[in-house]
């Protein structure tokens, strides 16, 4: 019986280890490039969390701060003897702590609110808020200075008088009638209870 020699392993051909070479290139390729992707992700998610915590950090200082002169007002306005001790108390305040550019707290007659109300077209009724940018001639008729540009008013009513507490600003821009009023009623809050008495 005539034996054949065994058979050997064939070799990869030269042009099927071109191939395999190329597609284990291509995968590390593809593999590299969907991590770079994550990594790269990761990166971003990190840093909005980080810029998304700075800005709740920012909040909370801001609101601890408006809390803390807000409490100092108050108890200036209860240890106030009269209704001029008020008035200086709050102007000042205003416009020290809270670096209000023109502050003013006026309280007036039935006769002469309804005279400002015409002029102006607004309504000082109780509980009324007004703020925003108006025309210059309400501005000046209400805080006499031609600089301010925006403002935020809430009305006070304290017996046979009625107050308007008025913050104004030389930036048209920084009371623009969408923000918050929550702080200014709390004042004027604390106004009425105080002149009730």
């Amino acid at each position: 019986m005539i034996r054949r020699p065994p058979r050997s392993t064939p070799k990869p051909s030269s042009a099927a280890s071109d191939v395999y070479k190329r597609q284990f290139k291509h995968s590390s390729s593809s593999a590299s490039s969907i991590l770079e992707r994550q990594v790269t992700k990761l990166r971003e998610e990190h840093k909005s969390l980080i810029d998304l915590l700075t800005s709740f950090m920012n909040t909370a200082s801001i609101n601890e701060d408006l809390f803390n002169k807000s409490k100092n007002l108050t108890l200036k306005i209860l240890e106030s003897g009269n209704k001029k001790e008020i008035v200086k108390c709050v102007e000042k305040t205003f416009k020290t702590n809270f670096k209000v550019d023109k502050p003013r707290l006026i309280f007036y007659k039935n006769k002469t609110i309804d005279e400002i109300e015409s002029a102006t077209g607004l309504s000082f009724h109780k509980g009324a808020i007004h703020c925003g940018s108006y025309s210059s001639e309400k501005m000046n008729i209400l805080f006499d200075d031609k600089k301010v540009e925006s403002m935020v008013i809430a009305v006070i009513v304290t017996g046979n008088e009625i107050g308007l507490l008025m913050l104004g600003s030389y930036d048209r821009s920084k009371y623009l009638g969408d923000e918050d009023t929550t702080f200014i009623q709390y004042i004027r809050d604390v106004l009425e209870k105080k002149l009730s008495k």
